[in-house]
């Protein structure tokens, strides 16, 4: 398995205005899209560089096998457990640029939930020869849930917040964003498949989604964005609000997403 550090894939994509009209409504945001040859905004280039599979290529969760570009870490239970952006340069609209993945590094290790594998990919997004962003993602698979284990406690949330905004979410905004992210993740819309099998009592609001509410945020309080670090830290579900919270600690900004028992859902750092 560890052979596969170093393994890398590029995918290059003309980075559609339509897609970026699309997302604009779907996060149900003021004033007009971002046209052909506007700045993509941060976060947005998520919406491109889809990766298409045919059916038989998908696993039982909905998302490409493993074994491929992601070796096969025997641990069946997938997802996105945060990472980190530079924002570089900007990012234009209606051109065609380019994806690099590197998978960087791979740790197999025992937790208080059971075994599990953190898989780190490197991403690069580059742009007429020029370096516009790079990632770190960090993905996470588990074994599936033991039904006799105690629930895990989550992390209470701060409540020093300075700004705060309410968001909702149903069944309509996670299928819109998983459609607009070619994202087949069954979480976030099979019911059933998220109750029976991965233990979840409703449909898990995309981690992604967390983190791009919360980078409108930053980018709206700082009046730029240069990076973005996040972290998953418990799942919120499609029948809850939560709390957008953000405090600046000098020059960096705090922010996290508290569910509406308090829990932490996601923290952050954005400068």
């Amino acid at each position: 398995m560890h052979n596969a550090i170093g393994r890398t894939r590029t995918i290059t994509d003309r980075l559609d205005p339509a897609r970026a009209a699309a997302l604009h409504a779907t996060l149900g945001l003021a004033g007009p899209p971002p046209l052909a040859g506007d700045t993509l905004p941060p976060f947005w280039h998520y919406i491109h560089f889809w990766e298409p599979q045919a059916p038989s290529a998908l696993g039982r969760d909905g998302h490409p096998k493993t074994g491929d570009f992601i070796p096969d870490t025997g641990l069946p239970r997938r997802m996105w457990a945060g990472g980190r952006l530079d924002f570089q340069h900007p990012v234009r609209l209606g051109q065609d640029a380019e994806k690099t993945s590197t998978i960087a590094a791979i740790d197999v290790k025992s937790g208080r939930s059971g075994d599990l594998a953190i898989v780190c990919i490197d991403h690069e997004i580059t742009q007429r020869g020029q370096t516009c962003i790079r990632e770190r993602q960090d993905l996470v698979y588990r074994a599936d849930p033991d039904p006799d284990a105690p629930a895990p406690v989550p992390p209470t949330a701060p409540g020093v917040e300075a700004h705060c905004r309410r968001a909702t979410f149903d069944t309509t905004l996670l299928f819109r964003y998983s459609a607009l992210t070619f994202n087949g993740h069954r979480i976030h819309y099979d019911r059933d498949y998220c109750a029976n099998v991965e233990g979840y009592p409703g449909l898990v609001v995309h981690g992604p989604l967390l983190a791009q509410l919360l980078i409108h945020e930053a980018e709206a309080l700082l009046g730029g964005l240069r990076s973005f670090e996040f972290r998953a830290t418990a799942p919120l579900f499609d029948f809850e609000a939560a709390d957008l919270c953000a405090r600046p600690d000098g020059d960096i900004l705090s922010l996290w997403v508290r569910g509406p028992d308090g829990r932490q859902c996601m923290i952050a750092t954005a400068t």
